[in-house]
């Protein structure tokens, strides 16, 4: 099974400090908005900024981090991150303590761990794959998956449950704390990383990531199927917790049942894909469990109050959670195999931010349609839209690939 194959010490800290910051991140879930409702007074409008705003303003700030992490020693650059997460998120209890918080801070923290996110994975990203050897990155990648599964079905319930004993920013403080131990953890790994000339940015070496992912036969569906489907779902939360907490009268432990008791899913769907792909290969399981992930959600448009509503949604869920689960790791494997050691960073930075803004903008949308036909219709709207996502994903397992002279002729 893939969760006894050993990768060795220094994989072992990197995937410790990656937990110790999932579960940290995970018991913050939401914390955001809570502060901003039960602190700051915010009402509707405010909290659907916070959300939006300082995921694209932040995915806008990290566009230049691409091109200046990939020329610098990643795990210096992973360290550096955590710290900035650290300092950003323990800001807030600080001026919550001396009774100086206020809208713009979170909004501005929202930002900064925002980018710093982005400018994170993409160092981990490219460490990883000096690290492990080619025929482990999908042992890697899954074990990377199982634990952010674990941690959201058990991070977000263990924090409301803080958040009701100690106070509104107790979890930003575990999540400030889970950086600075990833940090810690991250620089006992050892081991030296060749020092890389940095050369000035150019305004020209911005969209190189975009470019090499653009012009590659195998990334580009990948790339345009993946920010649409996270971008539908990630536009349906919102929308599910208007419909089953105000609409249909769930109770808020109900809602949090629904959406971490399908998490388990997750880690499934992750222990299953090295033996998947190595019986089917990894372009059938891309295309099934791309295939399989668009076909839920169109479900959650006729969810119905009580028990047999509860039942449908978990699901509907696990459904979907499960899918993801076996389609992340290999899409995270297949997509540093088909990258260049030099430009793995600048793709993974346009890959990220290219996510983040098309949530940001679905989530605006899907908001103001819900606003004209109802949470039900928006959802069913998206489920539909989802339907057709498969068309977007590679139809040939062995698309031939470009040199990069020939990309670059491309531009």
């Amino acid at each position: 099974m893939a969760g006894r194959r050993p990768l060795g010490r220094r994989f072992g800290r990197l995937w410790a400090a990656y937990a110790v910051s999932a579960y940290g991140t995970s018991l913050g879930f939401g914390a955001f908005p809570l502060i901003a409702v039960l602190v700051l007074d915010a009402g509707p409008a405010r909290v659907a900024i916070l959300a939006a705003a300082g995921r694209a303003v932040g995915a806008l700030v990290a566009v230049p981090l691409g091109p200046w992490v990939e020329f610098r020693r990643k795990r210096p650059v992973m360290v550096a991150m955590d710290l900035i997460r650290f300092a950003a998120l323990l800001s807030i209890p600080a001026a919550f303590a001396l009774g100086w918080l206020g809208f713009t801070q979170l909004l501005v923290v929202s930002v900064v761990v925002a980018a710093a996110d982005i400018a994170f994975k993409a160092a981990s990203g490219a460490y990883l794959k000096t690290l492990v050897p080619p025929e482990d990155l999908l042992v890697a990648n899954s074990r990377f998956e199982s634990t952010a599964w674990s941690a959201i079905t058990i991070g977000p319930p263990l924090g409301g449950a803080a958040i009701t004993l100690f106070g509104p920013v107790t979890t930003v403080v575990a999540d400030a704390v889970s950086h600075l131990l990833s940090a810690l953890g991250i620089r006992s790994i050892g081991g030296t990383e060749p020092r890389t000339d940095a050369p000035r940015l150019r305004a020209r070496d911005l969209p190189e990531g975009w470019r090499h992912i653009l012009a590659h036969p195998v990334l580009r569906p990948l790339f345009l199927n993946t920010i649409v489907v996270n971008g539908l779902i990630m536009a349906s939360e919102p929308l599910m917790a208007v419909l089953l907490l105000r609409d249909l009268g769930y109770a808020p432990w109900q809602y949090g049942l629904v959406f971490a008791t399908p998490c388990v899913g997750g880690l499934i769907g992750s222990r299953l894909a090295r033996p998947l792909v190595a019986r089917f290969g990894r372009h059938r399981v891309l295309r099934t469990a791309g295939t399989l992930r668009a076909c839920w959600p169109l479900g959650l448009a006729f969810v119905q109050p009580g028990a047999v509503g509860i039942v449908l949604v978990i699901t509907i869920q696990f459904g979907l959670v499960t899918c993801c689960g076996l389609f992340n790791p290999v899409l995270a494997t297949h997509r540093l195999e088909h990258t260049d050691p030099d430009r793995i960073a600048r793709t993974l930075a346009a890959w990220s931010i290219s996510t983040s803004l098309t949530i940001a903008a679905l989530t605006a949308a899907w908001g103001l349609l819900a606003a004209v036909t109802g949470p039900r219709g928006a959802l069913a709207a998206a489920g539909v839209l989802l339907l057709a996502t498969p068309l977007l994903l590679p139809r040939r397992e062995n698309a031939p690939t470009k040199t990069t002279e020939e990309a670059a002729n491309l531009t």
